[in-house]
């Protein structure tokens, strides 16, 4: 009897279920690669990435010259390119370090950046033409002859840049990093405001330089009409007056064949006003020294400058025989006169001039000091000799 074939196996087509938990699966899968797309920086699907940010320490550090900025900020119109590339450094150097502040990774810096470079033309085209406003309406004053240049303009720049640092970093942010309700999530022990982060601890300081710089530019190209001005304005400097007061007695006799037959009796007194100073016009020189940060005045060594003396004959008693002349009055007070400067000289009147010197020069250029930047002093010496701090530079 023949052997049957066993019969072939049953052949049961694919149900309903096994498809719908593929597709579920299948689903399930491009569910976690869209978001895997979406949250990676960068990619065609990328969005706003939720981050919990850990705040940490960070010093700024900038990569713009100050003395090239001035010149740009000086003549914007014809360094057009040059200020779009200032107002990119500048916020780009400022966006680093919030990033740093904030904790971001290296690949939500990068997009940051990215984000920003889309962002530079509009942000630019504002800065500009509110610098350029600002700038045209204030001509008037800073075409002065010490406040022009640097200072002012630096001024309009910080200005402007204010009205716009915040708008630009949260604008730039709030696409890269998610937030909740409008909030982004932090932690650190000193969280802070990206906003004030990057005013306080970037733009201020950054401006703060470049003011520096504007200051000893300005004092530079001002210095030899300020010179000139001193000299011409005081010349002389006048700063210790003595007045002092002496008398001299005289007799006169005359004599016949060698005996007294008259007498006359001379009593002059004088009072003095010598006045002891500088003659600026002769010499004055005014330095800038920017390596050891002060500013260096160099004056003549002090020197009477006028001596009046205001004599007064007290008693005047005439022999029958005797004549007075005018010559023996001027011999009186020529000898007074004398004996006035001999007293002046020989007492510390000089070492005073130079304090009361000193003195002067601190209050007149002091504010000169103070405006070019923190940590400049005045030293005020004399030709031939070492200059000297003054003290209210130190303050």
């Amino acid at each position: 009897m023949a052997q049957q074939s066993p019969p072939p196996p049953f052949k049961q087509g694919i149900g309903t279920a096994q498809i719908l938990i593929v597709v579920a699966i299948l689903g399930i899968l491009g569910v976690l690669g869209y978001r895997a797309l979406r949250n990676t920086p960068g990619s065609f699907l990328a969005g706003p990435a939720e981050y919990e940010l850990q705040y940490r320490p960070a010093d700024f550090s900038y990569n713009i010259d100050p003395e090239t900025a001035l010149a740009i900020l000086q003549n914007p119109r014809r360094y057009r390119r040059e200020f779009d590339e200032l107002v990119h450094d500048i916020n780009t150097d400022i966006l680093g370090h919030v990033g740093n502040r904030m904790g971001l990774n290296d690949s939500l810096q990068r997009a940051v950046l990215q984000e920003y470079d889309l962002q530079h033309p509009q942000l630019t085209e504002l800065y500009y033409q509110d610098f350029m406003r600002l700038r045209d309406t204030s001509a008037a004053v800073y075409e002065t002859w010490y406040d022009e240049g640097g200072q002012k303009v630096t001024e309009i720049f910080e200005e402007v840049a204010s009205n716009y640092t915040c708008f630009m970093l949260n604008k730039v942010l709030a696409a890269v990093i998610r937030t909740r309700n409008g909030n982004i999530l932090a932690k650190g022990a000193d969280v802070q405001n990206p906003c004030s982060i990057a005013m306080g601890e970037a733009l201020r300081p950054l401006v703060a330089r470049m003011r520096e710089r504007a200051a000893i530019e300005d004092f530079s190209r001002s210095k030899g009409l300020f010179q000139e001005k001193v000299e011409t304005v005081i010349g002389e400097l006048a700063t210790i007056e003595i007045r002092d007061k002496k008398g001299i007695s005289k007799n006169l006799q005359t004599t016949v064949w060698g005996m007294n037959v008259s007498e006359t009796d001379v009593e002059i007194t004088a009072l003095s006003i010598l006045k002891v100073g500088f003659r600026l016009n002769e010499y004055f020189d005014l330095q800038l020294d920017e390596q050891n940060k002060t500013i260096n005045i160099t004056l003549p060594e002090p020197e009477i400058l006028s001596h009046e003396v205001l004599p007064k004959v007290e008693k005047l008693d005439i022999g029958w025989l005797r004549e007075v002349k005018g010559v023996n009055i001027d011999e009186g007070v020529n000898a007074l006169r004398e004996s006035f400067r001999e007293d002046a000289l020989e007492s510390d009147v000089m070492d005073r001039a130079k304090t009361q010197a000193q003195q002067l020069m601190d209050t007149m250029f002091g504010p000169l000091v103070g405006n070019i930047g923190p940590g400049y002093r005045l030293v005020v010496g004399f030709r031939g000799a070492p200059g000297r701090v003054t003290q209210g530079a130190l303050g």
